[in-house]
This record gives structure tokens, sequence and C-alpha cells, in this order.
């Protein structure tokens, strides 16, 4: 069985690029691996991905957002991350179920157990082995994801979530960090105030230890 490992964070956390960043470096070593997305990973997740990421025309209540993230959640786990993982594959998904628990259900004043009971459901008994928790002020995170975005064309944007009140966005970081004092042992946090090398070095030696792991417990 492979490893699967989950990057988290805000919206300007640098966690997509450490993600890419720990692709190449599990492709030096030879490591086979899947670096995938939620929502996408499946092109049904890829659909539903431009209704939830991209502002329109039409308001998505928190009840049917919710819907829609453990949809695509349920199709990305069983058309991608469970083949992936028998095949022995390490896998490094950018957001999984502690992003709909932070958004959805903290933010947005979910239900918990409601939220928790439909992750569950969609993830079809798999949690993630590693989760990387890239953590940094609301405002600097904001600035980031905001920069990035005035540079995109419009089509690209993806900025729905992005739009939202400072707020929001606390809340968000709020229910990550709550979430990483429940599960220590699965949760990593790490300083993304830092510079892109160092975060870097901190992610790839957390993979190595996950690794040593795996092959220990075989």
């Amino acid at each position: 069985m492979g490893l699967f490992v989950t990057f988290e964070g805000i919206e300007g956390s640098g966690k997509t690029t450490q993600i890419g960043l720990a692709e190449e470096y599990l492709d030096r070593r030879g490591m086979p691996c899947l670096r995938t997305e939620e929502p996408g990973g499946a092109p049904l997740g890829r659909r539903l991905r431009e209704l939830l990421l991209n502002r329109a025309p039409f308001a998505i209540c928190p009840e049917a957002e919710l819907l829609l993230f453990a949809a695509a959640r349920a199709q990305h786990v069983r058309e991608a991350i469970l083949p992936a993982l028998a095949e022995g594959k390490v896998v490094l998904c950018d957001r999984f179920a502690d992003a709909t628990a932070a958004y959805q259900g903290y933010a947005r004043g979910l239900d918990m157990k409601t939220v928790d009971a439909l992750n569950a459901f969609a993830m079809g008994g798999r949690c993630p082995d590693l989760t990387l928790l890239f953590d940094l002020p609301v405002e600097m995170g904001l600035a980031r994801a905001r920069r990035r975005i005035e540079l995109l064309a419009d089509e690209q944007k993806e900025d729905r979530f992005e739009a939202e009140e400072l707020s929001f966005h606390q809340k968000v970081r709020e229910g990550y960090l709550l979430a990483a004092n429940r599960e220590p042992k699965r949760f990593r946090i790490i300083d993304a105030t830092g510079a892109i090398a160092a975060m870097r070095e901190t992610v790839c030696l957390h993979l190595d230890r996950a690794l040593r792991e795996r092959e220990r417990d075989r």
C-alpha cells in the first residue's frame, strides 16, 4: 500500500508551490507518485471545480457547497487516489477532507457532525497518512493570493473564496489549527511565512520520515 499525503492551508499559504517541489523531490528519488488536487483529480471533480472556485451570477448555499465538495471527493478517491495507493504510489493531494471541515464546517458554520459524517462517507474509509498544514497570518496569505490572482486572466482566476471577508478566512485558519491539535500524530504544522527553500527542506524531511515509517511497518 502506498503513502497518502495531503497539503492543507489557507489561501496564499504556498502549499501548491510546495506540492510541486515535493513531486520533483520524489521523482528524483525514483519514488512513483501521483500529484492531484481537490476539487479535481478526476473529470467530475474538474467540472465541479469550475462551479465551486469561480465566481458566478448565482449563489451556492453552504449546504449545496458541502455536497458538491463531497461528490467531487467521492469520485476522486475511487477513481484516482485508491488505485494509486494500491499500486504503491505516494499520493500528494492539494487539499482533502480537512479543507471541507475548515471551510464548510468551521467557517460556514455547518454542523460539524454532519460534515464529519459526509467526509467519512466520501473518503471511503481512507484517511491521509500525513497532513502538512502550511500556516501563516490570514492577512499575509490573502495579500499573496490576491497578488497572484491579479496576474491571471479572468477565466483562470478561481477567486470565489478569496472574495470572502477577512473574518471568514480567520475562521478557516482556526479550524485548521483545531484539527491539527486534535490529531497531532497525523498533522505537521509548517511555518509558511518563511522562504520557499526552507519550507521545501521541511517538507522533504517530513516525507522522508513518513516513507521510513511506511517501510518499517511493512
